[in-house]
């Protein structure tokens, strides 16, 4: 939101500015006339304002969107550790089961016989679990891997918008000292942060 103001600020000196000159040549001998190339000077800062502007917000959405899918990765990997906690537990059971149906076998036929049935049940369960586990894992990395996508296409937005402000900036000074030479470099930043723009759309 700084940068959006910064930027409005800019154009709103850059326009003042010339509004001064356009007086001064209505004024008779009192100033000398203003350059053509200025009128194009101020028609390419307002586009670099508008590009700047819906940049800073493509940075400020693809950070927001990166944040989102972060918190659920690092929900889906707490529900996949309690999975992983909730197999362990029924694993040991089934083995607990296995083990009693064992040691009772040829004394109690009848509960060796339900400890075993109870044994094959929980295996049965914490394979369900395993499986439910192993998707939270796979949500997980995918969430990790959206993430980085987002913070990728941020990152050269908001390169774009610093590109973006210096070249308004450099814009700002070469219609203040009218040197026509700075408002090409300006053009040239305003170039590279258009490159950048369109890499993050990308």
């Amino acid at each position: 939101m700084e940068e959006d103001l910064e930027t409005a600020e800019l154009k709103e000196h850059i326009d003042e500015r010339l509004e001064e000159h356009e007086h001064a040549e209505h004024a008779p001998k009192a100033h000398a006339k203003l350059p053509d190339w200025i009128r194009y000077l101020s028609l390419s800062t307002a586009m670099i304002a508008v590009l700047a502007a819906v940049a800073s917000l493509e940075s400020g959405a693809h950070s927001n969107e990166a944040i989102l899918e972060k918190s659920e990765a690092m929900l889906a990997e707490a529900r996949a550790s309690d999975q992983w906690a909730y197999f362990q537990a029924k694993s040991m059971k089934a083995a607990f089961s296995d083990g009693q149906a064992q040691i009772i076998a040829d004394t109690h036929p009848q509960l060796a016989t339900k400890f075993a049935a109870e044994a094959v049940r929980y295996r049965t369960e914490s394979e369900e679990i395993k499986k439910s586990a192993k998707e939270m894992e796979d949500k997980v990395k995918e969430s990790n891997e959206r993430t980085e996508e987002l913070m990728h296409h941020h990152h050269h937005f908001a390169i774009a918008v610093t590109l973006l402000q210096i070249a308004i900036a450099l814009s700002a000074i070469a219609a203040l000292t009218r040197r026509k030479p700075l408002w090409f470099v300006g053009l040239g930043v305003s170039v590279a942060g258009v490159v950048m723009f369109v890499r993050g759309l990308m």
